[in-house]
Order: structure tokens, then C-alpha cells, then sequence
């Protein structure tokens, strides 16, 4: 890949605010959006991701219990792979509120290798994935999660980024990148997840509308809530709104 993209960033430090909209709640909020944003360059995709995590879930547990740190490590593609496109593996981690993301692109043979702790870690990113993955014993595929993503950044500053996720995803097994774009819905159907992604503070008109229509912010993690559900998720048949579990 080439360019500036945020699709193309390799190093991320920023402030991450989410907050679930519904169906009428993201009609109105993309109409007040489209005029002070602009879309990203890629379009709408689906984002696709496998957990990384031990033979105990540590990761998930942790992220279900939102503590003031934690971290995540996955692969990650936008949109169909195929299977000798590279692939980013990425280290998240969210510290008082802040998150630094750190992610490298490598083929999907070299990503797994490195994960497995048998790579051969050539950049400094890939070094503190590598020293990560070796402190986790057993780290492992454990989910496959994803999502319908449609972006946005600011016209002048591109720093800022506001997303729209819906029809999260999980799959316990069959977990990879390049398999069935297929999973147990997280949420419930017509639920979006809005994350407002910037180093500072939101702009006015943003925070203006957020605070009148009464849309408070969520802690929530995708993987986290994954991971609650995922007892009752096995009940269930694929595509099965989450609504069913009477959990949401």
C-alpha cells in the first residue's frame, strides 16, 4: 500500500470516544457529518481483524473489564483479501485514556511467524510486537471480529477521524483473515458504533449536537463485548441479533 491514508498510518496516538447510535440517530448525525467532513478516500469497507490472545483469553478479560490499560494485538485487512496480500498486524494499547497503536504491513506467512514468536523482527515496531507476543505465553488465534466501516476526517485536519462500525461480528473458530466473512452479531441489528478519533478536543459543532440529542459516550470494546457474550453467543445461529441474549 501507498499513500497518507489513515489506512496507511503506522503509528497512532490519540484520544478514541465511542458512543452507540441507532438507526435514526446515524441518519441524522451523517447528514450533519457529510457537511463538515470529508469522506475517506477508500470508502465504505469491511474491516476485518483476528484477536490474538492466551489459552485463559487474558486480553479479552482484561478488555471486558475496562481497566485504565490494556492492550490487544490482531491482523487486520480492509475488505476481501487474498492470500498473499499483506496483511497489518498491529499492538494497540489504551492507557488513561489514551491509545497508541503500533502496526507494521507483512505477508500473512511472515505475520504469523512473528506472532508465533519465530520471527525475524527487522523494524522497531516489529521488535515490540515480537517482545509482546514472547511476554504472552501461548498467544494464539482466538476470534475472528469484524465490521461495516464508513470514515470520515476532517477537511483540514486530518487528524481528526470519525467512523461509523455496524453489524460487529464474531466467529470463535475457522479464525482468519482471508475465511467466511461470517459471525455471530455482537449488537443489535440497525446498531452503530460511532468512535470520534482525534489528539484534541472535539470540534464545537460536533460536541454541540452530541450534547443536544443526548448521546453520551460508551466504554465498549468490540473484542471485549465479543467475549461477554460469548456463552449465550453459542446458543445461537449465525446472524443472530445480539438482542437475543437479553444482555444488550
Amino acid at each position: 500500500m501507498s499513500g497518507s491514508g489513515p489506512k496507511n498510518q503506522l503509528v497512532f496516538k490519540r484520544y478514541e470516544t465511542k458512543f452507540l447510535l441507532d438507526g435514526d440517530q446515524r441518519s441524522s448525525l451523517e447528514e450533519l457529518v457529510a457537511a463538515n467532513m470529508v469522506p475517506d478516500e477508500h470508502g465504505p469497507s469491511t474491516v476485518r481483524n483476528v484477536y490474538y490472545d492466551t489459552p485463559t483469553a487474558l486480553l479479552a478479560r482484561r478488555s471486558a473489564e475496562h481497566p485504565d490499560y490494556k492492550e490487544k494485538v490482531r491482523t487486520r485487512c480492509y475488505g476481501t483479501p487474498h492470500p498473499f496480500d499483506p496483511v497489518f498486524v498491529e499492538l494497540k494499547k489504551k492507557c488513561d485514556g489514551v491509545v497508541y497503536k503500533r502496526r507494521c504491513e507483512l505477508a500473512p506467512a511472515d505475520a504469523a511467524e512473528l506472532l508465533a514468536g519465530r520471527g525475524r523482527p527487522r523494524t522497531q515496531i516489529e521488535r515490540e510486537l515480537d517482545w509482546t507476543c514472547r511476554r504472552y505465553e501461548g498467544l494464539r488465534p482466538c476470534a475472528y471480529l469484524a465490521y461495516d466501516r464508513v470514515a470520515y476526517h476532517g477537511r483540514s485536519d486530518f487528524d481528526l477521524r470519525l467512523t461509523f462500525d455496524q453489524r460487529v461480528r464474531v466467529r470463535w473458530d475457522d479464525v482468519a483473515l482471508c475465511g467466511p466473512d461470517v459471525g455471530r452479531l455482537v449488537l443489535p441489528e440497525g446498531t452503530s458504533i460511532l468512535e470520534v478519533k482525534t489528539p484534541r478536543a472535539f470540534p464545537l459543532w460536533l460536541a454541540r449536537y452530541l450534547s443536544a440529542a443526548g448521546i453520551r459516550k460508551r466504554s465498549i470494546s468490540k473484542y471485549g463485548r465479543a467475549w461477554e457474550l460469548r456463552d449465550v453467543d453459542a446458543c445461537l445461529p449465525l446472524g443472530a441479533p445480539a438482542a437475543e441474549t437479553g444482555l444488550v
